[in-house]
């Protein structure tokens, strides 16, 4: 299903792409630089030759001299009748460190998850003294445990989202609501609405279903909202997956202003929306809360998914969806084929946890202050040519590195070196993103300043950029 783009939205996003030489490549080098930073994503339809230049001011020999250029480097694929659209190699299976021994001292920074707070163990006695009163039952609780329901919805409410207890279903973390919308929503060859870069979990997911990613490009500024009201209406996808919230893997937060028009374009288009929101309360800078994109939902569109495995710890797999009753009902009925239940003791440590969540994360927030600060710092230090912006909030930087680098050739240098880190191509649903790193700062500061250290030695040791990427991690938090 290829997606329109028009003209005027496309001359936009080249902007001032005239600089000094030939014009045809220095348009080829334009384009091609919105293929890898996923502006353009898979898919893709441009416009026509002499529509683009007449808009550019260009003869259509430079355009198509352009466009030649990335067809040949893989980029774009052309068609009589139908045009020219964008392409991207298929991600492969494997793990770039399958194949290499790593040093012993590894540092892992394809991981996002902060250390269990200090409190949590004395949670987790009483939830364990709790567990006794649950044994005259028979534990299988496929809406959740009520106490854990309306904890949830208590939680919730406080954030300014009003919910009751039959609107909450309690899963094994957000990965798992999200499976459970697509098993309950989606069939094979449906279409749905992805963000791009976006969580690979998720799209594993979507791939696990056989369902098909329509992209739609975030940056630092936000959700594309034109590519996204197009893809809309081109697609019509029966779904949609955004992370409005301090986004992974870029930092996003998505204004007040954004959520409205997201809610509404949905709603028009009949697509049932999941927001993740399990980063929503690690705002670092912001003061606040972010509002809920289901608090901009009048009708029932929106479905909020959360998770303390980010919040309080990765071990944690307790996470929950929130919507409305019916589909709640439908909900619980497809996760008959896959469990029958959330475990009942993560159940009870969340009773414990969420009425205390925002005492816990205050020093959660300060935690991750110092080593955002760190990462930052490390950065300036070692590698002053990459480009870093400072999220607001998250566990995530999203460095942007220089156009000689090669993000899968990196991460596989890396491991040599003894450090894992997570390549821009992992996040798109058609690959991309080569110049784009994922590092969380939720290690340590000496330990974040040393895996720097050590990224900068094995960038040292890369030769000219290969045309093709190395293979990216699989496994992603």
């Amino acid at each position: 299903m290829l997606r329109r783009l028009t003209t005027p939205h496309l001359v936009r996003l080249l902007g001032e792409w005239r600089g000094g030489g030939t014009a045809y490549l220095a348009l080829a080098a334009a384009l091609r630089a919105l293929i890898l930073e996923g502006r353009l994503p898979p898919h893709t339809r441009l416009p026509s030759e002499r529509a683009l230049a007449t808009a550019l001011g260009l003869s259509r020999n430079t355009v198509t001299a352009a466009l030649d250029v990335l067809r040949e480097q893989g980029y774009l694929a052309s068609r009589r009748g139908t045009g020219s659209w964008v392409t991207s190699p298929r991600l492969p299976d494997d793990r770039p460190d399958e194949r290499l021994a790593p040093a012993s001292d590894v540092i892992d920074l394809t991981l996002a998850n902060l250390p269990a707070p200090t409190d949590l163990g004395v949670l987790a006695s009483r939830a364990a003294s709790a567990l006794a009163r649950e044994f005259g039952g028979h534990g299988y609780e496929p809406f959740g445990l009520p106490a854990a329901r309306a904890a949830v919805a208590a939680y919730l409410s406080r954030r300014g989202l009003p919910t009751t207890a039959e609107q909450v279903l309690i899963t094994q973390g957000a990965l798992h609501a999200w499976d459970l919308v697509l098993r309950a929503f989606a069939r094979p060859g449906d279409r749905v609405l992805v963000e791009t870069p976006t969580y690979p979990g998720a799209l594993d997911s979507l791939r696990a279903h056989s369902c098909v990613p329509v992209s739609v490009p975030v940056g630092l500024d936000g959700w594309d909202l034109a590519f996204m009201r197009s893809a809309l209406r081109d697609a019509r996808p029966r779904l949609g997956y955004l992370i409005p919230d301090f986004q992974n893997p870029t930092g996003f937060c998505a204004s007040a202003a954004q959520r409205v028009a997201v809610v509404r374009e949905a709603r028009a288009a009949g697509a049932l929306l999941v927001s993740d929101e399990s980063l929503a309360e690690l705002w670092i800078d912001a003061g606040k809360r972010p509002a809920s994109l289901a608090a901009k939902d009048a009708g029932a569109s929106v479905l909020a998914v959360g998770s303390l495995s980010k919040t309080v710890w990765g071990g944690l797999r307790t996470g929950w969806i929130r919507a409305d009753p019916e589909i709640v009902r439908r909900l619980a009925l497809a996760r008959g084929s896959q469990d029958v239940g959330s475990p009942v003791l993560g159940q009870l440590l969340a009773v414990e946890v969420l009425p205390r969540l925002d005492t816990l994360l205050d020093s959660r927030r300060k935690l991750l202050r110092e080593r955002r600060d760190a990462l930052l710092k490390a950065l300036t230090a070692e590698r002053p040519a990459w480009r870093a912006a400072c999220p607001s909030g998250g566990m995530f930087i999203w460095a942007e590195l220089p156009h000689t680098t090669s993000a899968s050739a990196l991460a596989v240098r890396a491991v040599e070196h003894g450090v894992r880190v997570a390549a821009g191509p992992r996040f798109g649903a058609g690959g991309g993103f080569e110049q784009r790193l994922r590092l969380p700062f939720t290690q340590p500061p000496e330990r974040l300043a040393e895996a720097v250290r050590r990224l900068a030695a094995a960038e040292d040791t890369l030769g000219p950029r290969s045309s093709t990427g190395a293979p990216a991690n699989r496994w992603i938090a």
